[in-house]
């Protein structure tokens, strides 16, 4: 059982109420005390004695894991599926849980989100009460019932499953506390919508809100401006939300839109960041800091700075602890697939100059690959989403790029670039030969330049040396490295 140390007093997480004044002060003290219940195990086992310890689940097929009889608490239930790492059946498997002969369930949830991770995908990862560790989803969360258990995975995909191998442990007891709280875990799916939040759960009863997996994408490229939403708890039927974050990745207890990309804590973590569609999804276990609700809580978190991304795709599972009955349940939205589709502009036959920089060299400064999807928009965006970032410059550094022709000839030469409020003016030569125009990189805003045509070069065949110099700046230009930064998307030789 989850346990909670408040100024020396054991308090359980499902139950609420004090066990003992005389608990042992960890998980691992525990084991030193008789426990009164014994283990009931469920699983996928070959009762004939054999080695097919799986059951196969086919499209619109329900598997029923376990049916329990007599009060508990579940406190293990892992499962590991074939086929592996597929997205329609980690999406269209449905866990259910029933508890005490309630005529709809509390929880209700696609099988990877369950485990923790959105969009259909199995990472690796490890926490406190959730794990997917090498092929395995391992679920510890303690799910305690009076006098009946029922758990179930339906099959909503159109493909079957051909192995899916399951162990449930359930600790069997006479009685539980009266004041026990029901474990509950609910999904949601909407498409943001302008002005309005996006709800995560909105539960009557009482209880303890307990976690949230949270997987967003935006409708259109790869920006991350969805994460300025700060999440909004309101308890009790509370007109102001007494809990008002600073931003989505904050409430994830990480910054900085997650930069540093995916990582696994006890309590919160961030399974996905994908910069080619722009997803993101992590979860925040609130185990050391459950939020108490005597009779209403509504969760909801905003998209943007002001609900302002409309489009996106947000996918939610609410875990929390409560009395019954519950609210009822919004319905499992009909399409539960995640959209795969990338997000990149790839302009044709290019050469993308992030490619070139481990065989480019400046004079002075720094060279680096930069991810572009902040600045990225419906109609805006990077070939291949990156481009080749330099920094720490200034008039006079000269940078050159190795450019290869394949046949001798004349080629049309052109450039993709990028303009903003720090950016430089350059000019390019090509072998020693200059080339026009120059390229003024000044705009108030981040934004791609579009092609520049250099025009019509001869070349023989092999590698050549492209030199782009930094000459100055608009007089407007300012900020990081006094305006002098350096952005190059692509170039393309095209032979005529």
């Amino acid at each position: 059982m989850s346990l909670r140390i408040l100024g020396g007093v054991a308090t359980s997480l499902i139950a609420g109420v004090a066990l003992s004044a005389q608990q042992p002060s960890s998980a691992l003290d525990a084991l030193t005390r008789p426990r009164p219940g014994r283990i009931a195990h469920y699983s996928s086992r070959d009762t004939t004695g054999g080695n097919a310890d799986f059951r196969t689940i086919a499209p619109g097929e329900t598997l029923t894991l376990l049916d329990h009889r007599g009060a508990g608490v579940i406190r293990r239930f892992w499962v590991t599926i074939a086929p592996r790492n597929d997205r329609r059946l980690q999406r269209q498997l449905i866990v259910r849980c029933w508890w005490d002969d309630e005529t709809t369930p509390s929880v209700e949830v696609p099988i990877g989100d369950f485990f923790g991770v959105g969009f259909g995908e199995w990472r690796q990862y490890m926490s406190a009460p959730l794990n997917m560790t090498s092929g395995g989803y391992d679920s510890y969360w303690p799910m305690p019932f009076h006098r009946h258990a029922r758990l179930t995975v339906e099959n909503r995909s159109s493909i079957p499953v051909g192995s899916f191998y399951y162990n449930v442990d359930v600790e069997t007891l006479d009685a539980l506390p009266d004041s026990t709280l029901y474990f509950h875990a609910q999904f949601r799916r909407v498409s943001t919508i302008a002005g309005e939040p996006v709800t995560i759960l909105d539960a009557a009863g009482r209880g303890q809100y307990a976690g949230t997996v949270l997987s967003m994408q935006p409708r259109h490229g790869r920006s991350l401006w969805f994460l300025e939403g700060d999440e909004r708890v309101f308890v009790d039927g509370e007109s102001t939300p007494s809990i008002i974050g600073t931003g989505t990745e904050d409430y994830f207890s990480s910054g900085w839109y997650f930069d540093t990309g995916p990582y696994s804590s006890l309590y919160h973590g961030l399974t996905i960041k994908d910069t080619l569609t722009g997803r993101i999804s992590a979860y925040r276990w609130h185990i050391p800091d459950p939020i108490p609700f005597t009779r209403h809580l509504r969760f909801e978190i905003e998209h943007g700075g002001t609900n302002d991304a409309p489009g996106a795709d947000y996918s939610s599972v609410a875990f929390w602890y409560q009395t019954h009955p519950h609210a009822p349940f919004p319905a499992l939205p009909p399409d539960l697939l995640p959209d795969t589709t990338s997000r990149v502009v790839r302009l044709p036959a290019v050469i993308e100059a992030e490619s070139l920089i481990s065989t480019s060299h400046a004079t002075a400064g720094t060279l680096q690959v930069q991810d572009m999807a902040s600045w990225e928009t419906d109609s805006i965006g990077w070939s291949g989403g990156t481009q080749l970032w330099w920094t720490l410059a200034s008039p006079g550094a000269r940078l050159t790029i190795p450019l290869h022709a394949g046949v001798p000839g004349r080629y049309q030469l052109t450039g993709w670039f990028t303009r903003a409020a720090d950016y430089g003016n350059l000019r390019l030569t090509l072998d020693g030969r200059p080339l026009t125009p120059e390229f003024h990189g000044y705009a108030p805003n981040v934004s791609p330049s579009g092609p520049i045509s250099f025009g019509v070069v001869a070349l023989r065949a092999g590698e050549h040396v492209l030199a782009i110099e930094i000459i100055g700046k608009d007089p407007r230009a300012h900020g990081y490295s006094d305006g002098y930064l350096v952005g190059i998307d692509a170039f393309r030789l095209r032979k005529l």
